[in-house]
């Protein structure tokens, strides 16, 4: 039996803990606007609210309540000092390439203030540096050629051997002027803000349909249509996919937790390191005398892993290192990861007249979604900023270079997709399945993923994600079902929780039950 009180904290995200719910309205009839956006996390709010400052009609398409899906349980870093990415990008796309990305990722940075202090935002903003850290001695030659990258590539970069963490570090990659914030404060008055220009916010409205033409048209789960002559889709993984861009990104999830500790103790400055599965260390305020010290790491592909663990082992390495209180918080978070590691932004596919997408940020959302926001405005506005093509989806230059990735990323799927099918699960009944549980077990004859609560009642649904057919997984931890392939996570009443899916898994009685 999943014993839920063994895992550390609350299991919440201490944004989601520390804002109001949202109450938009439900798509409920047809309209026509200049242009659709399907998602309402940071890359979605951030285009719509700045295409409305255009003077364009804007319409925001949420299939739950916005600013609650994978922007709800981010870290909420806005930096644009993302691990090791400037040496790569030199040696991979030139240094020309580096820099754009420099300045495009510090670009949204600035943004992000400047958002704050026009609209008048209260969402916590501090600036602070940020930090790519190693332990081992073996890494610093990586850290050095990585500070060298990044100052080339305009950022204020500089190499040290010691920081503020209350351990020995080796070396680190220190880039001054980033930002830490609320998240949700942040978004949620973007959104008032966005609503006073004329923007329209519609959650609870899942878009299952796109018909691309002049105009194009987005079918919602409620048998509306918006009609709009451009459409954006931000939904994180692309529910729709013309150009086949699944096969470019890998989802990831990443475990959080979060404890306070006393204002005077708490680093100022935002930390990652890629050692012991991946340590990105923040705080946020907290009250008068204390700051939550906020731990990321982790990460495990969806549908597989033991999240338990993974919770305890997080939660074991905050409190050998940091003079916090009990853990307050847990929660996890979910990305994607280009196959060349920069986002993809810009026109949907080859295609393309008025079509845009979003997506691929790798754990880098904030900045990254800000970016995309100025980026695709820019480009239905009929201008290209220089930095255009090096996120464009359509990019190819980059084939070769992405190919030992892509084919990575595409074995993996099969693996799932074939070898999930032939291997037995560790339960051969409903019987077996303890409450509070759930497992993928052959009800006659065919696979159904069967959750028992901790009242003993069954919910049975399919197995099969509805966006590829791959069979899904139980994550105990969260008490949901997830794809392992794309990174699709459903309730276990087989509720969309999380795409690319954007259908059900359909509900089936298990007889005798």
């Amino acid at each position: 039996m999943t014993d839920q009180r063994s895992l550390p904290g609350q299991d919440e995200s201490f944004w989601m803990a520390t804002t109001g719910a949202t109450d938009h309205p439900a798509l409920n009839e047809d309209i026509t606007v200049d242009v659709a956006v399907v998602g309402g996390g940071i890359a979605g709010l951030s285009t719509a609210w700045e295409l409305a400052g255009t003077g364009r009609t804007v319409a925001v398409l949420e299939a739950d309540r916005i600013a609650a899906g994978v922007t709800g349980y981010t870290t909420a870093k806005v930096s644009a000092l993302h691990t090791l990415v400037y040496d790569r990008l030199r040696r991979t796309r030139g240094q020309d390439a580096a820099r754009l990305y420099a300045r495009s990722q510090q670009g949204a940075v600035e943004r992000v203030a400047e958002i704050v202090a026009t609209v008048g935002i209260a969402c916590d903003l501090e600036r602070a540096p940020a930090y790519t850290y190693a332990t081992d001695p073996a890494a610093i030659p990586g850290l050095k050629a990585e500070t060298d990258a990044a100052a080339a590539a305009g950022l204020s970069a500089t190499y040290v051997d010691h920081t503020e963490l209350p351990f020995e570090v080796s070396g680190a990659v220190r880039v001054d002027a980033q930002a830490l914030f609320h998240p949700r404060k942040y978004l949620l008055a973007l959104a008032a803000d966005l609503r006073a220009k004329g923007g329209l916010i519609f959650e609870r409205s899942r878009a299952t349909g796109l018909s691309e033409g002049s105009p194009c048209q987005v079918s919602v789960e409620s048998r509306h249509t918006v009609t709009a002559r451009d459409v954006v889709v931000a939904t994180h993984f692309p529910v729709f996919d013309r150009a086949l861009i699944f096969s470019r990104l890998s989802p990831r999830r990443e475990l959080v937790v979060a404890a306070p500790v006393a204002a005077g103790l708490a680093p100022t400055g935002m930390y990652i390191t890629q050692e012991e599965g991946k340590r990105s260390v923040r705080t946020a305020p907290l009250d008068k005398d204390r700051r939550l010290l906020i731990v990321t790491g982790e990460s495990f592909t969806p549908g597989t892993g033991d999240p338990r663990e993974g919770f305890r082992r997080l939660d074991a390495w905050m409190h050998a290192r940091f003079p916090v209180g009990d853990t307050a918080y847990r929660w996890a978070a979910q990305d994607n990861d280009s196959t060349d590691t920069v986002p993809l932004v810009g026109p949907f596919h080859v295609g393309s007249r008025h079509t845009y997408v979003a997506t691929g940020f790798g754990g880098w959302g904030m900045s990254g979604g800000v970016m995309a926001g100025r980026l695709l405005t820019e480009l239905i506005e009929g201008d290209e900023p220089p930095w255009a093509a090096l996120y464009d989806p359509r990019r190819l230059a980059s084939t070769l270079r992405e190919a030992p990735a892509l084919l990575r990323q595409q074995a993996h799927v099969a693996q799932h997709f074939v070898g999930d099918r032939l291997r037995t699960t560790h339960v051969d009944s409903v019987a077996e399945i303890p409450p509070g549980t759930g497992a993928v077990v052959r009800v006659n004859g065919r696979r159904r993923a069967v959750y028992r609560d901790t009242d003993g009642v069954v919910q049975a649904v399919s197995a099969r994600c509805t966006h590829l057919g791959c069979l899904v997984a139980f994550n105990d931890a969260e008490t949901v079902w997830e794809c392992p392939c794309h990174g699709s996570r459903f309730g276990v009443d087989g509720s969309v929780r999380q795409g690319p899916a954007v259908h059900p898994l359909a509900k089936w009685d298990v007889p005798g039950d």
